[in-house]
């Protein structure tokens, strides 16, 4: 437990799950560009993951750019681990680098 109930909450939910993601609107319905191409590159890769929706809660909004010392969303955890934003990710896909970091941990479906 730390010192702020949002990071406490915030990591409830990062370990909780292999994959999360935070990001604006859900998978089915973004609402912004960035979150929309992150769900889509998970999508296409058939990862089961959880996303949060910050946009329905204004202090993980807040809270997650402070958790993980990055200032946008969306924001993608692999195992607990806070892996990048949308930049970060569609490189690390377009690289193979993401595929071989879900393989690594089991994460993707055959």
């Amino acid at each position: 437990m730390s010192e702020n109930p949002v990071f406490d909450r915030i990591e409830t939910y990062v370990k909780k799950d292999d994959v999360v993601l935070f990001m604006k609107g859900t998978p089915i319905f973004p609402q912004c560009g960035f979150s929309s191409v992150v769900a889509q590159v998970l999508q296409h890769l058939d990862v089961s993951y959880e996303s949060y929706n910050v946009l329905e809660d204004m202090e993980i909004r807040e809270g997650i750019k402070a958790y993980s010392d990055w200032p946008t969303i969306p924001q993608l955890y692999v195992k607990g681990e806070f892996v990048g934003g949308c930049d970060i990710i569609k490189e690390m896909f377009e690289a193979g680098e993401l595929q071989q970091l879900l393989a690594d941990h089991n994460l993707v479906k055959n």
